[in-house]
């Protein structure tokens, strides 16, 4: 194998680094001094080179070299044309005793962040040590950098929680063909990019709580000795509570391969306290310019002052953020194909307000992306932004609207203009769409108008990630409302320059990194199974207590599925299918004489107690499952269609045929 120079000067490198690091050195001196004392006391012949080797291999100095040092295999089949080469594997589950290996690529850098455990979690201060086997809450930490997302294994909940764990993230270049570059010292003090932190408690219900959510600037590793450094991190809460401590995480940092000369400490302070300035005066002339359009929106009508302009709003760490920046370009890639699709996954995603200790007002609070994803649950607005993202990575001319729903209040949810000037909007909590006819106020009375077919009451501001535009037509409804954004009359816009210097990628440190969606690790016909098991056991345990008898039709319970994977299809692309097919074979697995109940239902969880109880309220399930006459047989079918980020749409029907007799 023929290495080109630079390649071969850089390997040189990592194995020079990596056997300093093992002080190698220091092993030698020390085989070579018991070696030679041996040798004098046994025989008094020269000790040659040879001799020296088989002492290095029976201490087993030559094989800890060669474990630890890994290195990515190019394909054999190599077709000539030079490819950039692919990341290395990542991995974001650990198991504390069987550590996955992951190959090193010696032409890329990596930062290995451990955590070395928590402290100082004084909520849990009078929580006792969890008996083995029993059911507790846990904590669970997730990281995202550059486009890499990892997650520890859940450790339950103490004032000083057992949070060991160690990830390898790769710290690339972001130029094009700079990827199989090895990043220098210079390159990576530019990086702005923090280490989003975020941890989340989970109760013994699988309810997901918001500990903390955590930035860390990685940089100070740059100026360590070694390229090596551990300090003590402190976790505020979120909310309400975003100024206190939450619990302390010890961190350690250490870069492979170390760097042949650190920063000087002084060279990363300065570095950091510029972009901290240059990020400061952005949004101080954002500020400025914002109170400008504001006085001037207000001047365009006195009743503007009551209109839901939403122009800031807070994160989950209380900090007050354009609305824009919550709504970026979020491709898919493979885990998610249509914009439908993607409603449906969104509206998955559990629907909560922001907790508040005591009566009073909602709280406000908008979550950022990563926080949202790992909680996987939120407000709408929370919702609206995601989707929106989504529909515009799929090249939709989406926005978030901001305005009031009929029963609820403030609501947001999402537009988008079609090429035609169709106006549709979108229910980021259902996934329902509506399509938008305006009404005309100037029509002759008896003229015909539309009418209103969404839920949604007034409108007073859309963004993007983009545009921000105020709406100053007479009045705010939206059954009234013109969409036309391109007239100043009817929407008030925002200079897009103005937007673009707070809110583009890059454009402040402030700004928090967009992570990517995350491919299900659930295997649905497992999860389905396991559900359907739990059911068929609960419903046994149910008719007993009543002094039924249980008799399962596994014909029957197979025949559901088709009825289930339709409902899923009509609530993805609003299209029902199938339906025929399914009440043919109903029709032909239940004899003459004999009657067939059915009963569907829709979950986001997979908790099956939960689930059965909800079913004993509706009366119609209760039926089926309390089912008494001649030759019962009872059929109960789950399904559960898993989407990114593990979010689950959970279907089931329970049925029964039984013999009439009148």
């Amino acid at each position: 194998m023929c290495l080109p120079p630079e390649k071969a000067s850089e390997l040189k490198q990592i194995i020079h680094n990596h056997l300093l690091k093992m002080d190698i050195h220091g092993k030698i001196r020390e085989v070579l001094a018991d070696t030679v004392k041996d040798d004098r006391g046994s025989a008094h012949r020269p000790l040659s080179e040879a001799d020296f080797v088989h002492a290095l291999q029976r201490r087993g100095i030559i094989d800890d070299v060669m474990k630890d040092l890994h290195f990515t295999q190019e394909s054999a089949t190599n077709n000539g044309a030079e490819s950039p080469p692919k990341p290395a594997a990542h991995y974001g589950d650990q198991d504390g005793t069987h550590l996955r290996k992951t190959n090193l690529d010696p032409s890329r850098r990596y930062l290995y962040l451990q955590v070395l455990g928590g402290k100082a979690f004084l909520e849990h201060l009078q929580e006792s040590e969890p008996l083995p086997g029993q059911v507790c809450s846990t904590f669970t930490l997730y990281l995202h950098f550059r486009n890499q997302r990892f997650r520890s294994k859940p450790v339950p909940c103490a004032c000083e929680p057992d949070l060991k764990e160690g990830f390898l993230l790769e710290i690339h270049r972001d130029g094009v063909g700079d990827g199989s570059k090895m990043v220098d010292a210079t390159t990576m003090l530019s990086m702005c990019d923090p280490v989003h932190l975020v941890l989340i408690k989970t109760d013994t219900s699988s309810e997901t709580t918001l500990v903390s959510s955590y930035f860390l600037d990685w940089r100070t590793v740059l100026s360590s000795p070694s390229c090596k450094t551990c300090f003590a991190v402190e976790l505020l809460g979120v909310g309400s509570e975003s100024k206190i401590p939450a619990g302390v995480l010890t961190i350690s940092l250490e870069l492979f391969p170390p760097m042949p000369e650190t920063l000087n400490t002084g060279i990363v302070s300065t570095q950091q306290s510029l972009e901290r300035q240059r990020t400061a005066e952005k949004e101080r002339l954002f500020l400025v310019y914002a109170k400008q359009w504001w006085r001037e929106f207000l001047e365009i009508r006195p009743s503007h002052q009551s209109k839901l302009v939403k122009i800031f709003a807070q994160d989950e760490n209380g900090v007050n953020r354009p609305v824009c920046s919550y709504v970026r370009v979020l491709r898919a890639g493979r885990l998610l194909e249509s914009p439908r699709q993607a409603a449906r996954f969104v509206s998955l995603l559990a629907h909560e307000r922001a907790p508040v200790v005591g009566g009073g007002a909602k709280q406000e609070q908008w979550c950022t992306l990563m926080a949202f994803l790992c909680r996987g649950k939120g407000d709408c607005e929370d919702h609206a932004t995601l989707l929106c993202s989504l529909l515009l990575g799929f090249g939709l001319d989406a926005y978030v609207c901001v305005g009031t729903k009929a029963k609820t209040g403030p609501h947001a949810w999402v537009l988008t203009r079609g090429t035609d000037g169709s106006i549709t909007f979108w229910e980021s909590l259902t996934a329902h769409r509506y399509l938008h006819r305006p009404i005309d106020p100037d029509a002759p009375p008896l003229a015909p108008q539309p009418k209103p077919s969404s839920p949604y009451r007034t409108v007073g501001c859309v963004f993007n990630h983009q545009t921000f535009l105020a709406n100053c037509q007479p009045s705010d409804a939206v059954d009234l409302c013109v969409f036309d954004f391109q007239n100043p009359s009817r929407w008030k816009a925002m200079s897009e320059e103005a937007v673009k210097s707070v809110c583009a990628p890059g454009s402040t440190t402030s700004l928090p990194p967009l992570p990517p969606l995350c491919a299900p690790s659930l295997d649905p016909a497992e999860a389905s199974n396991h559900l359907e098991l739990e059911m068929r056991f609960l419903v046994s345990e149910h008719r007993k207590d009543l002094d039924l008898a249980t008799v399962w039709d596994d014909q029957l319970s197979y025949l559901l599925s088709s009825a289930l994977s339709a409902y899923e299809m009509e609530r993805c692309t609003g299209v029902s299918c199938g339906n025929e097919e399914f009440q043919d074979a109903v029709r032909r697995a239940v004899p003459d004489g004999h009657t067939f109940k059915g009963f569907p239902i829709h979950f986001l969880h997979r908790n099956a107690r939960r689930a059965f109880a909800t079913c004993l309220r509706s009366p119609f399930c209760e039926e089926i499952v309390c089912c008494r006459g001649d030759h019962v047989r009872l059929a109960v079918r789950a399904r559960v269609f898993v989407y990114p980020e593990n979010a689950c749409a959970v279907w089931m029907m329970f049925a029964c045929k039984y013999r009439s007799v009148l």
